[in-house]
């Protein structure tokens, strides 16, 4: 890890990524001060020395475990490719990616390029053993904290299964009954909708 004043001018005269991400559309809409602090990185990107800053947000709303597909992510990996990138800043470790496959795939070609990973640690650079080993060990805290996270959630649904409150989430027209279980909607223009849908079904035999 390095001061920010040693960054070699052939580094600053590319461009700076800062990588925007939030888990859920959830927390996209809720957790409005952590979107705001990723994206005061493109000041922290300019005191550094850079003079353009980009800004790949396109992956809000996305899981970085690698189950679904991030635009955001390959558009990063792209620019590096191309040799444009800089340095990539990051709010933390976990919002570039929580899957081990991802993260060292992303050190490696920082590291082909020289690029410097950013974060709100420091400056780190991935052709150095320290600073790599350094990466990794953040890459696998944040793995580490994906699996716990779901383990807790997956025994806490256990749990209120056994209790018989388990509850999962049911389609638009319909609702839970605390006394009888799954129901229609009580908005009639719904439930005729609906209705309407299954008889059709039974006449096309088709959706």
């Amino acid at each position: 890890m390095m001061d920010g004043d040693l960054l070699p001018p052939a580094i600053l005269q590319r461009k700076a990524v800062v990588y925007v991400r939030q888990s859920t559309p959830a927390q996209v809409e809720l957790n409005t001060e952590s979107r705001r602090r990723q994206y005061e990185l493109v000041e922290v990107a300019r005191r550094r020395g850079f003079r353009t800053v980009d800004v790949i947000d396109d992956d809000l709303g996305r899981s970085a475990s690698g189950m679904v597909a991030r635009p955001g992510f390959e558009k990063l990996v792209a620019a590096l490719c191309a040799g444009e990138v800089g340095a990539v800043l990051c709010f933390d470790a976990s919002r570039l990616a929580r899957n081990g496959r991802d993260w060292h795939h992303l050190l490696e070609l920082c590291g082909l390029v020289e690029a410097r990973v950013i974060d709100l640690d420091g400056i780190y650079d991935p052709c150095l053993p320290n600073d790599r080993l350094l990466l990794g060990m953040k890459g696998s805290i944040s793995e580490f904290e994906l699996g716990v996270i779901r383990a807790r959630m997956l025994d806490a649904a256990r749990a209120k299964a056994r209790r018989g409150e388990l509850r999962i989430s049911v389609p638009i027209g319909y609702i839970w009954h605390r006394e009888v279980g799954l129901g229609l909607d009580p908005d009639f223009r719904l439930q005729q909708v609906i209705r309407l849908i299954f008889e059709r079904f039974r006449q096309l035999g088709s959706a």
